[in-house]
């Protein structure tokens, strides 16, 4: 005679019966699990984040739009360096969008996408700092940080969870 004892996830209380003032709508939200919660949580900060993302891009593309205007008042130098840092910013903001996705549809982010994320506003920083004619010192900082972040993005495709043991010796 052995008693077994299951396991189950955190309930909120059954409130069904005794919420008629809210229409049983208290009840519905006091039933469902801590877990269903969070994820309906989660998915709705996330969908702000992307209307916030894609709104950032579009105001991104009309700022690149009008800085072409420079080409008009300006060296066509400075103007195509902003338009270049300009792009570079928006290619960044495009790798976090992608990233932001990801983890709204697989409920995780990939370390890959992070490091891209970063390795792209990292460029950007030094190739602004390249234009303005930065220090070689902190371009030199910047230029072992991307390596750095190279290394560990090659790192992370070769020892990735979806590549598996097999994979890993044949390579």
């Amino acid at each position: 005679m052995s008693s077994e004892k299951t396991a189950t996830l955190p309930v909120w209380p059954r409130l069904s019966h005794g919420c008629a003032c809210f229409g049983g709508a208290m009840g519905r939200v006091f039933a469902m699990d801590l877990t269903t919660l969070w994820t309906k949580g989660i998915k709705l900060v996330l969908s702000l984040l992307i209307v916030t993302i894609l709104a950032a891009l579009t105001g991104g593309v009309a700022k690149t739009f009008l800085d072409l205007g420079l080409l008009l008042r300006s060296p066509v130098e400075v103007a195509l360096r902003q338009v270049i840092i300009d792009t570079l910013i928006i290619l960044a903001v495009v790798e976090l969008f992608k990233t932001t996705l990801t983890y709204f549809s697989e409920g995780r982010v990939k370390v890959t996408f992070i490091v891209d994320t970063i390795l792209v506003v990292m460029l950007t920083e030094v190739i602004a700092q390249w234009f303005k004619g930065g220090e070689v010192i902190h371009l030199a900082i910047l230029g072992a940080t991307i390596l750095t972040l190279g290394v560990m993005r090659v790192l992370a495709v070769r020892f990735s969870p979806v590549h598996g043991d097999i994979d890993r010796e044949v390579v």
